[in-house]
């Protein structure tokens, strides 16, 4: 007989505190998963569910990869630990080494940290103490933008741009914001939008009410994912990397989702044409097995820091983890960018995302549909609120595609979609119907 519980009391559910859950209907009703291979997940109560976010944007390259299972268990039986201060063990210089390699030219210096937040954290304490090397203490302020997204630490909170995310807490730092980019005349548009560029100059308005002699860094998504996927127009990314230069600004590149595959290829940079100072990674970097994030820079700001650093013993920037480069961690990475590369997973994924594209732009004309929008291999819909309650209908088309054994992200009046590099086109065209489904169900009441 089927547990869909999985043997769990209710005690047990009970002492869990879920993350960005609704914990009351979550226990009520509880979604286990208790295995997963491949594309799929497999249910508490014995169904395959087909991952259609790969994880958390995390999981490429599919589940249950025996290379990465394999490297973990040698690195364990080796080296399990190693203190990430003053002493280091080789599998850390040997992966800083392979990232350097699939970054853009000049970022070359790596620096790991144990999720996308502390990723955030690392970049933002980077750009503020690289200024003040530099003899410029002023340049403190940080700019993110709204609609975006970079984690859950306090930096992360205060430059991103979700007021969900913010409101619960209070005042944040203090920090200014570039408008977004969902414009609604780019409704219903295949990959990058025409319309936006425009919107890079409302930088220009806060560097005149700030002067750029106070201002340290902007923190951008190439591509916002956890807003619901919103491709940057046309020409923006560009725009923004040339005020920058001119008004002596660094530009972070947060990458956490867009890196190792996304859109089909190492970085968001290489897609965009555009190279930042900073690089944030993290998810797709350990195909989701084990958390790790990782800072890549451009070698002026780590030379600032060695330069000003005073006698050679001493650190040269006071900060890090406990499990900053953990062994085990590096190990899935290595193992990772190794299956990545072998099975040409960037250019699978690159293949997929026109098959993605059309599927997905098929249920326009459904009821419910505000929005479609694609970049990479990844996709969301807009759904149009229910009165009074415009976080219902994601919620409950979510639901109803989990019932059709269908894993899909429900966030705000978004539905979100990040297929694996491994997929196959009738998955996804599995995938799609049993969306238009679901919609249409909501739709009906039913």
């Amino acid at each position: 007989m089927n547990d869909k519980l999985a043997g769990l009391t209710q005690t047990q559910l009970d002492a869990h505190w879920m993350p960005y859950t609704g914990n009351r209907q979550f226990k009520r009703d509880p979604r286990i998963i208790t295995a997963a291979d491949g594309c799929y997940y497999t249910s508490a109560d014995g169904r395959p569910i087909f991952d259609g976010l790969s994880g958390l944007w995390t999981c490429g390259a599919g589940h249950n990869r025996k290379d990465i299972a394999k490297a973990i268990s040698q690195q364990l039986a080796k080296l399990d630990y190693a203190p990430a201060f003053q002493f280091g063990h080789p599998s850390s210089f040997a992966l800083a080494e392979r990232i350097t390699q699939l970054m853009p030219e000049g970022l070359n210096r790596v620096f790991f940290t144990n999720s996308g937040s502390d990723a955030v954290e690392t970049s933002l304490k980077i750009a503020r103490a690289y200024w003040r090397k530099k003899g410029l203490a002023s340049k403190t302020k940080l700019i993110g933008r709204s609609k975006g997204y970079h984690g859950v630490n306090f930096g992360g909170v205060s430059v991103g741009g979700i007021g969900a995310n913010r409101a619960i807490f209070g005042p944040a730092l203090s920090t200014s914001h570039l408008p977004h980019t969902l414009l609604s005349e780019n409704r219903f548009s295949r990959g990058q939008p025409e319309c936006g560029a425009h919107l890079a100059e409302a930088l220009l308005d806060i560097i005149d009410l700030h002067d750029a002699s106070n201002i340290a860094a902007v923190i951008i998504e190439p591509m916002a994912g956890s807003a619901g996927v919103l491709p940057p127009p046309e020409g923006y990314l560009q725009r923004l990397r040339d005020i920058c230069e001119q008004h002596q600004i660094l530009l972070i590149f947060d990458e956490v989702i867009t890196a190792f595959g996304r859109l089909g290829s190492a970085t968001g940079a290489e897609i965009f044409g555009v190279v930042p100072d900073i690089l944030n990674t993290a998810k797709q970097l350990t195909n989701g097995v084990i958390p790790m994030g990782a800072v890549v820079v451009q070698q002026e700001i780590y030379e600032s820091f060695l330069q000003q650093g005073g006698p050679d013993y001493q650190l040269e920037l006071p900060h890090g983890y406990t499990y900053s480069a953990h062994p085990v961690a590096c190990a899935a990475a290595l193992a990772t960018l190794d299956i990545l590369e072998r099975d040409n997973l960037f250019k699978r994924s690159a293949e997929l995302a026109y098959i993605l594209e059309d599927y997905i732009h098929q249920l326009r004309n459904l009821p419910l549909i505000y929005d479609i929008r694609n970049c990479g291999l990844a996709a969301a819909l807009t759904i149009e609120s229910a009165p009074g309650e415009p976080l219902l209908r994601p919620f409950l088309i979510a639901l109803k595609m989990w019932d059709k054994g269908f894993y899909i992200r429900y966030s705000g009046n978004t539905l979100q979609l990040g297929v694996p590099f491994i997929s196959r086109s009738e998955e996804i065209d599995g995938l799609i119907n049993a969306l238009a489904e679901s919609i249409l169900e909501v739709a009906n009441g039913q």
